[in-house]
């Protein structure tokens, strides 16, 4: 009886885990740009697996080999696909060596096919690891692809997320599983140091120039500013000040006359700054990563 049971709940484990994968929805993102035909090979690729998939572009301008901003654009797009949804993140200056290829499904039960290089770190962190397995090349490898060393993003990581997406193999099928544990890139976490805000610039709003910041709405509160007041804006690369005023907090563009500086709570409810219809970024030479960090008081 309880090898009977047992059977039932693994079969239906599998049956579980299939499901959350068979949305046929595969969501691209890279470092590869637009100039040249890698994205449409990786696309090609999935669909020679399935061609009942959907696929779609989070962006390929991340900017070349820079994980970190691979991983704060995975946070910000990630939780708003279905459940079941599988990305693929190919931003790998380690191609070919011996850094692991994986799948993340996450506890919302989103999958991400990448090279675990730091992409992960911030997914990992706010929404979770449910399992983490590695890539078994032997099986989840495109065809006749075993001499190429430079491509994994065609040969394996599209390939494998099509077949996944495409309910050909199992999350189990992927490859053996993995401690819950990720390779993660440093950086400044948001909190509060006395009478001030301290947290990091992750990325910037690079269509207009602002400056976003990983310092929450709820932490934000902790200062008490009310709408209309003023907050002592600290910029710092490196640990070295290079930017420093007193910036209105408004809750539109519109708070502020044209090309003046304001405070603001960007589309994830975080810290932003901004100049109306200007480029706050470009004027001011700020940048974004983990060697810069922001301070805010009253």
């Amino acid at each position: 009886m309880k090898n009977r049971l047992y059977t039932f709940i693994t079969g239906l484990c599998l049956l579980i885990n299939m499901a959350w994968a068979q949305q046929k929805i595969v969501v691209f993102q890279s470092d590869f740009g637009l100039k040249d035909g890698a994205v449409s090979a990786m696309k090609g690729v999935a669909m020679g697996v399935s061609t009942e998939l959907k696929l779609f572009d989070l962006t390929h301008e991340i900017p070349a080999y820079n994980i970190w901003e691979a991983a704060y654009r995975l946070e910000q797009t990630v939780a708003y696909w279905p459940a079941g949804t599988v990305f693929v993140s190919v931003v790998d200056p380690g191609v070919g060596t011996e850094r692991k290829s994986v799948v993340l499904k996450t506890k919302s039960g989103h999958f991400i096919v990448t090279p675990d290089n730091g992409t992960l770190t911030l997914l990992a962190e706010s929404v979770g690891i449910a399992e983490v397995r590695e890539i078994n090349e032997a099986v989840n490898r495109r065809k006749d692809s075993g001499k190429s060393y430079t491509f994994h993003g065609r040969d394996v990581y599209a390939y494998t997320a099509a077949r996944l997406a495409a309910g050909v193999i199992s999350f189990p099928q992927v490859g053996p599983l993995l401690p819950k544990q990720v390779v993660s890139l440093p950086y400044q976490k948001a909190g509060r140091a006395g009478q001030s805000l301290k947290g990091t610039i992750p990325i910037l709003d690079v269509q207009y120039g602002n400056v976003w910041t990983n310092i929450t709405a709820d932490l934000f509160q902790q200062l008490g500013i009310a709408v209309g007041q003023s907050v002592r804006v600290r910029i710092f690369h490196q640990h070295q000040k290079v930017y420093e005023d007193m910036l209105p907090y408004v809750e539109t563009f519109g708070g502020v006359a044209e090309g003046k500086p304001l405070v603001y709570l960007n589309s994830l409810l975080q810290v932003a700054f901004a100049l109306n219809q200007g480029n706050f970024a470009e004027t001011h030479h700020i940048g974004s990563g983990s060697e810069w960090s922001v301070e805010l008081s009253r």
